[in-house]
Order: structure tokens, then sequence, then C-alpha cells
């Protein structure tokens, strides 16, 4: 615990006994090793679902816990596969990535078609596979910024995937189209047996107002999580919230005041508490993303966010760049120290 305080630094005491009295913890839905008999089986899902579901928490060093550790390498198509590996050239070559994922204790590694398929005989027995079925490339010029299919459902079940992941760029004006498509391929994952993940993220200039950027706000992130779920997106990756008060900057849209009043407040864990209640009160796990690699302080902001997702009630993290975008026994130790906080008996909800 006190290799946790010194990474959370000045923050430690108000991170590790915050005391959430916005929305109580006895509402959520809760991690735990008995997720899948106690919330995942109450939804209209076929067995296989469930099953697939008890081989991501059953897997990797949070084995048993009900948390996830997802190692996330799908950039190569989303930033280029110079920006996201020329950092560290080993990871151009699958197997390493894969390597990671397992070396790092992860309950899964999520990637493309292809990253994926050209070691699949090789690993998809070894470790949960999460194929991520649609992205936005950036080589089109100009980019337009819209998420578009690159496999199928069928393609992910073929090399034994476990899971399928989707963005949805939601606010965008494809948001529409996105929406239908990814609504049709999770029902046929989970026809097929497959859990599905969504990455629920925003995408709009118009978000941006006088210099602030309210793509993480609270509000709009959770009504982001709350359209997820509406879809039937078993877990919701999410940017971690960052403020609030995006419905009232923008200045469209519908809230209440109550949103700002009595259900959040400015503290980092009641803002994601605020994520996770659009989650259906946790019924469909709320995971952050671990966002890009800064360098030195990497390991601490992981930690940082790691304990804030686990105090709100959130069911893990799914980290990438600041795991593989350095040496692979660097990476390994930091995918350990995310893992690290959920493991923790002492790092509880708040």
């Amino acid at each position: 615990m006190s290799y946790i305080e010194s990474l959370l630094g000045t923050e430690a005491e108000s991170l590790l006994a915050h005391s959430c009295e916005t929305i109580d913890k006895t509402m959520l839905q809760l991690p735990g090793q008995d997720y899948v008999d106690r919330v995942l089986s109450q939804k209209d899902l076929k067995p296989g679902v469930l099953r697939a579901m008890q081989t991501l928490i059953g897997t990797g060093r949070l084995s048993g816990s009900g948390y996830l550790s997802i190692l996330p390498v799908d950039q190569g198509v989303e930033h280029s596969g110079g920006a996201s590996f020329a950092a560290n050239p080993i990871y151009f070559d699958p197997a390493n990535i894969v390597e990671l994922a397992i070396e790092g204790g992860c309950n899964a590694v999520a990637s493309t078609l292809g990253v994926l398929g050209s070691v699949a005989r090789r690993y998809a027995h070894k470790i949960p596979f999460l194929v991520k079925i649609n992205h936005n490339e950036i080589l089109s010029y100009p980019n337009f910024y819209d998420q578009t299919l690159f496999a199928s459902v069928e393609q992910a079940f073929d090399m034994g995937a476990v899971a399928i992941g989707a963005t949805v760029y939601y606010g965008s004006e494809e948001s529409r189209r996105q929406i239908q498509e990814i609504s049709e391929a999770f029902q046929h994952a989970h026809e097929l047996g497959m859990v599905t993940v969504l990455w629920a993220y925003l995408r709009n200039s118009s978000f941006k107002v006088d210099g602030v950027d309210y793509h993480t706000a609270a509000d709009l992130t959770g009504q982001a999580n709350h359209l997820a779920a509406t879809i039937e997106a078993d877990i919701v990756k999410q940017k971690q919230a960052v403020g609030n008060g995006g419905y009232e900057a923008i200045k469209f849209g519908k809230t209440d005041k109550k949103v700002y009043t009595e259900l959040t407040t400015e503290h980092p864990i009641d803002l994601v508490r605020y994520q996770v209640a659009n989650c259906y009160m946790g019924r469909a796990g709320l995971i952050n993303s671990g966002g890009a690699s800064s360098g030195e302080g990497d390991l601490a902001q992981a930690v940082r966010t790691a304990v804030i997702n686990k105090r709100a009630g959130g069911m893990g993290m799914i980290s990438g760049r600041k795991a593989f975008q350095r040496p692979m026994a660097e990476g390994v130790d930091l995918l350990h120290a995310i893992q690290d906080v959920y493991l923790s008996d002492q790092v509880t909800i708040a």
C-alpha cells in the first residue's frame, strides 16, 4: 500500500480516503468473482456469453477478482504503425504484442483482425483474444474521422476470439450509422457466444468551448456510456472523466441540475462514479483507458487512473501505449502495478 501511496504523492489521502456521498456504493453492481452469476446471468444472453465472460475474468493475475486488465494495441491503424511502434520496433511483430499481454498478466489482448489473426493458431488458446472490428484510419487525406468496419464478427469467432470490440464516435455526424452497425454486430456476437466491448468515445469539434475540451466531461461521457449500454455492450471503455458541465457549455441536449448539485462533485472519484452509474449502475462494466504515453510519469498516472476507477466502482483498465512504448520488462512492470491496485484489499470502493 505504501508503494501505491508513494506513486499518488500529494493526492494519496484525497484519493484513498475519499467517501463518495453522491451515488452510494450500495446502489452499484460491483465487480467480483461472482459477477457472472450475480449480474451477467440476469441478461438476455446465451450461455456461451457467460462462459466467455468467465474466461475473461478468470485469466491472468486478476483471475477470480472480477476485475479486468486488458492490453489494447490497435494504434497501428488508428495512429499509424510508425507513430505507435517506432519507440519500440519489436511490436511491429504481433507475436510480441501477445507475449507482452501474457507476461504482463493481462486478462485479454485487444487488437486488429490482422494482428491477432496472424498469430491466432499460436496464441488464441493461451490468452483471450478481443478483436476490434472497426477503426478510424488516418491515411485518407483529408481525414474525416469516421469509424468503419475492418472485420466481421464471423472472422473474430473463427479465430477463437472470446470478445469483439468496436468504437462509436458519439456526437459525430456519422454516429447514427455507427450505432446501427455496431448494434447489429453486437447482437450477432452475442448469438455466437462472445462478449461485446464498446469504445464509447465522443467526437465533435463543438464539444470544445472557449478553449475548454468537454470530450471527457462527466456528464457527456456518462451519456455516451448510457448509449453504449443501450446497444448491449457488456463492457464499456471510456476515457476517465475530467471535469464536468459539458451540457451547460455546449448548450445542447437535455440534463438535470441535480447531475451537478447532487450526483457529482469536482472530486475525480465522484465524476467517475457518475460514469459507472450510466453503465446501468455497473451492469455493464466500466473500464477506463490508460491514455497516451508521456514518459517518466506513466507509472504514477496509470496507478492513479486505476485507483480512481476501482474506488468509483469500475471494472478495470485497458492500457496500451504506456506499456508497449517502452522496453518489454518495463511494460510488464507497469501492467503489474495497475493490477496491484485491483488486488489490494486496502484500495476499497468509495
